[in-house]
């Protein structure tokens, strides 16, 4: 019968594994003082090597991080400003537009037609309108000689008047109709890619009818949200600051991190009333379109930074149901087992807020060995157990060759 393999995933024997090997060698530190006078000393255990990192203060960057969704720097959605039947479209869906690029085409038959209407109209309207200056002129010099009553020369002044406003309104007609005119061509009003087409040759579009999208996408948006609790604690005197935010960065759906380092563009003035959470926004340099409208990622907020903390491999934090502890070597290089406060990860590191001390040596290796006050052979890493200054990758010296048989 075969056996099945465990189920167990890595993650969890590296952190259940030490947590065993405390708990038996607590036990078997408790056991030890009941035995017999005669039983073996602790002492004479013999040192296990292990490699160990001399704690020095750093300081490090404050980050939250939380979901985020990818979004276009410019979302258009590109509508008819007039109606008519669409004769042609002129650009490729999904392809990349600039500014003022043309994209459909409508009849223009129509609007040409009334842009010659309203041309013509406003030639009569100033043929008219020269007329009833010449006769207010006129009809000035006869009030002059009092050969006509000031009525009549008002109703002249009035005709003229209005032959001018006229005019004006023939200039407005003129100008409506040219405008119509160029709107018969939908042209893109922002550089990006373009969407499905909405209508196709032949339909009518109407009025203010949505043809096609367009969206910028450089530079990209990033959209997300963060609690309250969550900005205090990893801001700086526990008070969140925009302008103090160092940047932002993004953690692609495979894991990686864009190249590029953003920054915070808008942060909303109040929390969410229900959700309790800040919306926050970053920008991002996408010159390639690497980046995606609608794409799910990851925002960490650079919030600042932290100083006086240290910074700790994640395999030498054990996590126990008593909070996390790291295996140190004390001055009698014995193990002695120190509770920290863990902050946030930095690469492959914990940050360690709290728990240690310039100095500590900090036990990253065996640890699965280790029992509280067990004796130890401290070695600095990249050295050889027992032997200080040498090298653990250094090959060891050739056995000496046999003697040759006579």
């Amino acid at each position: 019968m075969t056996a099945r393999p465990s189920s167990i995933p890595p993650r969890a024997l590296r952190t259940t594994l030490p947590i065993l090997a405390l708990s038996v060698a607590l036990l078997a530190a408790c056991s030890s003082k009941e035995q017999p006078a005669g039983g073996p000393p602790p002492g004479g255990m013999p040192a296990l090597p292990v490699t160990v990192l001399t704690m020095q203060p750093t300081t490090v960057e404050t980050s939250v991080e939380a979901v985020a969704q990818t979004e276009g720097a410019r979302e258009v959605e590109i509508r008819a400003r007039v109606g008519g039947i669409l004769m042609k479209r002129l650009y490729e869906e999904g392809a990349t537009v600039k500014a003022g690029q043309a994209l459909f085409e409508l009849d223009k038959a129509p609007f040409e037609v009334a842009a010659a209407q309203a041309r013509a109209q406003l030639a009569q309207s100033k043929a008219r309108a020269e007329q009833t200056v010449r006769e207010a002129s006129r009809l000035k010099g006869l009030l002059a000689q009092e050969a006509i009553s000031q009525r009549e020369y008002d109703t002249a002044t009035s005709d003229n008047a209005a032959a001018l406003a006229a005019v004006q309104a023939a200039q407005a007609s003129v100008r409506q109709a040219e405008l119509n005119l160029s709107w018969s061509t939908v042209v893109a009003p922002v550089s990006g890619v373009t969407g499905r087409a909405a209508v196709s040759e032949g339909n009518l579009v109407s009025t203010n009818g949505l043809v096609t999208t367009v969206v910028q996408l450089n530079p990209m948006w990033v959209r997300f949200s963060v609690s309250e609790s969550e900005l205090a604690g990893a801001s700086p005197g526990g008070r969140f600051k925009p302008q103090a935010v160092r940047g932002v960065e993004l953690i692609l759906p495979d894991g990686s991190t864009y190249p590029v380092r953003g920054k915070l563009n808008f942060a909303a003035s109040q929390l969410s009333p229900t959700l309790g959470t800040l919306q926050l926004r970053g920008e991002f340099a996408n010159p390639d379109g690497s980046l995606m409208p609608g794409q799910f990622v990851r925002a960490r907020l650079l919030t600042g930074e932290r100083s006086g903390v240290f910074k700790v491999p994640q395999n030498a934090v054990v996590q126990t149901d008593r909070g996390a502890i790291v295996m140190t070597a004390d001055a009698d290089n014995k193990v002695a087992p120190r509770p920290v406060k863990t902050g946030q990860w930095t690469g492959n590191d914990w940050v360690i807020l709290d728990g240690l001390k310039a100095g500590d040596k900090v036990i990253v290796d065996n640890l699965i060995k280790l029992r509280p006050g067990a004796p130890v052979a401290p070695h600095a890493p990249g050295e050889g157990p027992g032997a200080p200054g040498g090298k653990a990758g250094a090959a060891a010296a050739p056995a000496a060759a046999p003697a040759k048989k006579d």
